[in-house]
């Protein structure tokens, strides 16, 4: 701002005294440094935090408040001031006021205190209906969001079926022994099926008990049974007890 003024006060110099000019300068370069330690003070507030209006009324448009206003005051002008500078409420709604004001004060005491009563259990009923509401919403919430199986046992399982990750290679005792010991005569017992014999035995037909070479065969259901093929094979090769 002193730039346009360089001139003049050069060419004054000559007209004026040069201490009175040094006072002038000092006087203003004293309130500068006053002014920027006032501004540069911890407890000094921001001035983009403050809220500035110009006190100045005037009907021409300002570019400046309508960029701050974002376009909705483009002046600031006697018209302008009532609606945004007003510290009352507008006349209709402080009529209003008045009016509730008037029927609050005819009512009694007690209507009063019975009044405020039932409106504080309205209150509190439609608080706790809310509350339960919200309470019901996030119970809801955790129960969907609650795991119901364990991943690793999923993991587990499926890797099990499908790859045959975990399982073992022994077989029963049972079944192992009944192969172990049929391992040696499997071949005749294969090559020998068709020269089998039952031997007739008193009591039930069911009861009866085929003959191998020689050799009686281990009742159904015990360890060493022969196989189920070769066991349907002796059955439909046995004499039907009605055949004539």
């Amino acid at each position: 701002m002193l730039t346009p003024f360089n001139p003049d006060i050069l060419w004054e110099l000559d007209l004026h005294l040069q201490p009175s000019v040094l006072d002038s300068f000092a006087l203003l370069s004293g309130q500068l440094n006053t002014l920027n330690k006032v501004l540069k003070h911890e407890k000094t507030p921001l001035l983009r935090n403050q809220v500035i209006i110009p006190l100045v009324l005037s009907p021409d448009r300002d570019e400046e408040i309508m960029r701050q206003t974002e376009g909705r005051v483009p002046v600031f002008s006697h018209e302008v001031v009532p609606d945004h500078l007003r510290t009352k409420p507008d006349p209709e709604v402080e009529e209003q006021e008045k009016q509730l004001i008037t029927d609050a004060a005819r009512i009694s005491p007690d209507a009063a205190q019975k009044q405020i009563q039932s409106l504080n259990k309205m209150c509190s009923n439609l608080l706790e209906k809310i509350s339960k509401e919200e309470r019901e919403s996030e119970s809801g919430g955790l129960r969907q969001n609650k795991q119901t199986f364990n991943p690793a046992d999923t993991n587990a399982l499926v890797a099990a079926v499908a790859f045959g990750k975990g399982l073992s290679n022994r077989r029963p005792p049972g079944s192992g022994a009944s192969v172990q010991s049929g391992q040696p005569g499997a071949g005749a017992i294969i090559a020998g099926a068709s020269g089998m014999q039952q031997v007739p035995m008193t009591g039930a037909p069911a009861q009866q008990q085929p003959m191998l070479a020689g050799v009686q065969m281990a009742p159904a259901g015990q360890p060493g049974k022969m196989p189920s093929g070769i066991k349907t094979n002796i059955k439909s090769a046995s004499m039907h007890p009605y055949q004539r």
